[in-house]
């Protein structure tokens, strides 16, 4: 029979606790709930902590944090790792710590981008050289997955030297820095060349501090832009423009380059602070100019091509390297204004003259014009004082018209030879540009190149038939054609003009007359020399009342046939245009009117 052995009873046990229920002994139950909650984790939403797996199944993984139950997390955001284990630490993210089910909800997915873009952050802040994944290509640059996170890689940011083939890149994985963070939009910038150019820098400062004027070194070519050619030194860049890439003209560098072509060159200038190296390619090559034939000399006939265009002139190739200009002057004989575009164009091959040849100076000019024979060698026969010829009108001057009678023989028409009685302004009142006049050389001047012509030469001078005409005290009928303060012009037969001042206007009855009013005048003055008429209205009547008033004065009347005598020869002198000669005259001077 076994022994039962009695226990004492505890001799503080309150029974009172125990009827209501209450077990914990002395410790209230409101004590013992605090104890348990504080026995929990302290979480809030939104925030990553570190869990525990606790089981692990074909769809879910459950994962404790110390909350009051566990989370279930799809296993999906676990595929990356495929090791993952029941006792794994791992990061979550608090989405909420009880849904309306009463549930705890955790992302493993959310916790490693939260991670991820602390981590990004960081990186930029603390100037972190970090590594990325090269996804894929995209427009102007790269995708890079950085910690989790796509990031975007500009194709200006891959190399320090441009980069032709971005496909190359693409599976690759690469140091970056992280260059720009957007935080509104979570976009997130690396530049791999960040990486390169603090040890470029360091290895240009050594280069260029070894470098000198002269030096001859070789590179690569970098690019080529419409200006020169970059060439890479190993490490620093120099540029060779397009001016030091040939002797020769060069309108496209590549005319004489290729990209990633080795090439030598000579170091013409650098600088230290802006770290600017300039180069030559055409300094190691013997100057044309050298190669020239020492045979050619001023005189000589030479051919070459148009390789460069200017209003002054043109620029021609004679052989590669060595030009000559033929200065717009020595394109034609003629002395008119003009650009040289008008006598060649860039391609044409010319013949020209040697004009002036220095060697030294590298410089020489040339003329075409000097092809042909100079006009004004033989002018005194050509075109001889009395001669007449066709000119063509090439430009006005308020004094006269300047007419070409061939090219290099020029003439001034002064605008008083133009015509015998019209009084013209301006020359543009008698002809146009452009067209052709009949001349008469007047004066030769071979020093200036110059001839004095003449148009009204080519008609006999009115003058000396209308000095018969226009006597003075002949009346003659004539229209006011314009009026001015000084007087009034007055159109009288034969196409001449007259001039009356405005004492010589006033009319019988006291007014004054008028534009296009047409009235009887009386010459009182002819100057055949300066072709000048002064005419009077007024002195008609004045001198019929000075008549009227000898008449009635007893002792100074006259006879009628010696008054008839004194009247006769002026109406006898007005009556002359009935003469075939003058008639013929008019004819003559109205044909030149209609021309």
């Amino acid at each position: 029979m076994t022994e039962t052995k009695v226990q004492s009873p505890i001799e503080d046990f309150d029974w009172a606790a125990y009827e209501n229920g209450e077990t914990a002994g002395s410790k209230s139950r409101e004590e013992l709930v605090n104890t348990y909650d504080e026995s929990l984790k302290t979480a809030k939403d939104n925030e990553v902590v570190t869990g525990v797996v606790k089981s692990i199944s074909k769809r879910e993984v459950r994962v404790d944090i110390g909350m009051k139950s566990d989370a279930i997390i799809p296993v999906s955001e676990f595929r990356y790792n495929p090791d993952l284990k029941v006792g794994d630490e791992v990061e979550v993210f608090i989405e909420t710590l009880e849904d309306k089910n009463g549930q705890l909800r955790l992302s493993h997915k959310k916790a490693c981008q939260t991670r991820s873009w602390d981590r990004v952050n960081q990186a930029l802040e603390n100037d972190e050289i970090i590594k990325g994944y090269v996804k894929s290509r995209t427009k102007g640059g790269m995708i890079v997955d950085v910690f989790g996170i796509e990031a975007f890689l500009p194709g200006s940011q891959i190399d320090v030297r441009p980069i032709r083939d971005y496909d190359v890149f693409v599976d690759k994985t690469m140091e970056f820095k992280v260059v720009k963070i957007n935080q509104e939009y979570k976009n997130v910038v690396v530049s791999h060349k960040a990486l390169i150019e603090a040890e470029l820098e360091a290895q240009k400062r050594e280069i260029i501090s070894k470098l000198e004027k002269g030096q001859v070194l070789e590179g690569k070519v970098k690019n080529i832009t419409p200006y020169g050619v970059f060439v890479d030194l190993g490490g620093v860049d120099g540029l060779v423009h397009i001016t030091d890439l040939s002797w020769g003209r060069v309108s496209d560098p590549r005319e004489v380059v290729e990209l990633d072509q080795d090439i030598k060159v000579v170091i013409l200038d650098f600088d230290n602070e802006k770290k600017r190296i300039a180069l030559g390619v055409k300094q190691l090559l013997p100057h044309p100019w050298d190669a020239l034939d020492q045979t050619v000399k001023v005189g000589d006939h030479i051919k070459g091509r148009v390789v460069v265009m200017a209003d002054y002139g043109a620029f021609v190739e004679v052989q590669p390297g060595v030009e000559g200009l033929i200065h717009v002057s020595e394109m034609s004989w003629s002395q008119h204004l003009r650009s040289a575009q008008d006598f060649l164009k860039v391609g044409d091959e010319v013949e020209a003259v040697v004009l002036t040849l220095d060697r030294d100076d590298r410089k020489m000019s040339l003329g075409i014009k000097q092809l042909k024979k100079d006009p004004w060698e033989n002018i005194e026969e050509k075109y001889a004082i009395g001669s007449r010829h066709t000119a063509k009108v090439r430009n006005f001057t308020n004094f006269g018209v300047f007419v070409e009678i061939e090219e290099g023989v020029d003439g001034l028409i002064h605008i008083s030879d133009l015509s015998w009685t019209k009084k013209i302004k301006h020359p543009s009142e008698f002809t146009q540009v452009g067209n052709e006049i009949e001349v008469q050389v007047l004066e030769i001047d071979k020093d200036n190149r110059r001839l004095s012509l003449g148009h009204k030469q080519l008609e006999e001078n009115p003058w000396d038939v209308f000095e018969t005409i226009f006597t003075v005290g002949s009346i003659h009928e004539g229209v006011i054609t314009e009026v001015m303060d000084k007087g009034a012009v007055i159109a009288l037969e034969y196409g001449v003009e007259g001039f009356a001042t405005p004492k010589h206007l006033v009319k019988e009855d006291g007014s004054q007359a008028k534009l296009d009013e047409k009235l009887n005048f009386k010459v009182i003055e002819f100057n055949k020399d300066s072709k000048r008429i002064i005419l009077s209205h007024s002195r008609i009547a004045e001198d019929a009342n000075k008549a009227e008033t000898r008449q009635q004065r007893p002792a100074a009347k006259k006879p009628r046939r010696e008054e008839e005598a004194t009247v006769a020869p002026a109406i006898e002198k007005t009556t002359l245009g009935d003469l075939g000669a003058l008639q013929a005259l008019k004819e003559q001077m109205q044909k030149e009117e209609r021309k």
